[in-house]
């Protein structure tokens, strides 16, 4: 069935895999990017398929992000998907990234989306149905060194979606975190990337070594996006979508061990962790 889907981030990487086959399926999708000309040319140009709109979005501004869903109303009438996949990466150790490198990690990777999902919700909650799709990471399940900012970002992003499914749930709008290892995207390029602008002396051998690392990661990465935005298609034409879609022969063992590890953590706190409650009965 087709559907109209709504994209952020679609100027590169994995968007624009989830465009370019969300229309080969016959789809109607609406396309953003800070600069739409970069959505037709990374689908060679494009721009006369009536099934395409390409719309200039930049996710931090609750403005832009009316503005996109209201260019998206006006040409398809509804919207059925939003895809939140439009993120950067703020590499570096705590005490190295500045304060204002931080708020802008949680600014682009949390309230982001939350700008363009709440655009998009007085559409969905008029029709009775649609589906939020937000692209977490790993990350947003398992803490690693070096990804302070990001994985505060995507932690926070899943508790969000977690908890917005039931307050949207009593209107036929369904919620899916995706989860992705590493795939081979843009994200570690450097219109993408940001690195820890401070510089203290005992962390400087190893904020050398894992900048080194995380460059040399870039175009490496196990994970076919063409084959993510496959599978994410296959996920929003499910009658009952996951909360939670975990994407990648990396990340899936990962989820897994997490699960496994917290669950440890509570049956081993049980001992000091229970009666702990007040003894009205006293």
């Amino acid at each position: 069935m087709s559907k109209v889907i709504f994209v952020t981030g679609a100027g590169r990487g994995l968007g624009t895999d989830i465009v370019r086959q969300a229309l080969e399926a016959g789809h109607r999708v609406v396309a953003t990017a800070r600069d739409p000309r970069k959505v037709i040319e990374a689908l060679g140009g494009e721009q006369d398929n009536d099934d395409l709109l390409a719309v200039s979005l930049d996710i931090t501004s609750p403005d832009a992000a009316r503005a996109a869903v209201g260019a998206a109303v006006r040409r398809f009438g509804r919207i059925d998907v939003l895809i939140n996949n439009a993120a950067a990466f703020q590499a570096g150790y705590f005490e190295e990234i500045s304060d204002a490198q931080m708020r802008a990690q949680i600014e682009t990777n949390l309230f982001g989306p939350m700008n363009v999902t709440r655009a998009v919700l007085p559409v969905m909650r008029a029709q009775r149905s649609g589906h939020i799709v937000t692209v977490s990471s790993i990350a947003g399940l398992v803490g690693q060194e070096f990804c302070v900012a990001y994985a505060a970002s995507k932690f926070g992003a899943e508790g969000w979606m977690e908890s917005l499914r039931y307050d949207l749930e009593p209107y036929g709008i369904r919620t899916t975190i995706v989860e992705p290892g590493f795939f081979r995207t843009e994200l570690l390029v450097d219109a993408s990337t940001s690195w820890a602008e401070l510089s203290l002396d005992d962390y400087a051998e190893r904020t050398a070594g894992m900048k080194t690392m995380w460059q040399s990661m870039n175009g490496r990465q196990a994970g076919d996006p063409a084959r993510l935005a496959d599978a994410l298609l296959n996920v929003i034409g499910m009658q009952e979508p996951p909360l939670r879609f975990v994407a990648g022969d990396d990340s899936i063992p990962t989820a897994e061990a997490k699960g496994a590890e917290i669950t440890g953590q509570a049956r081993a706190s049980r001992a000091w962790g229970t009666g702990l409650s007040y003894d009205d009965a006293a």
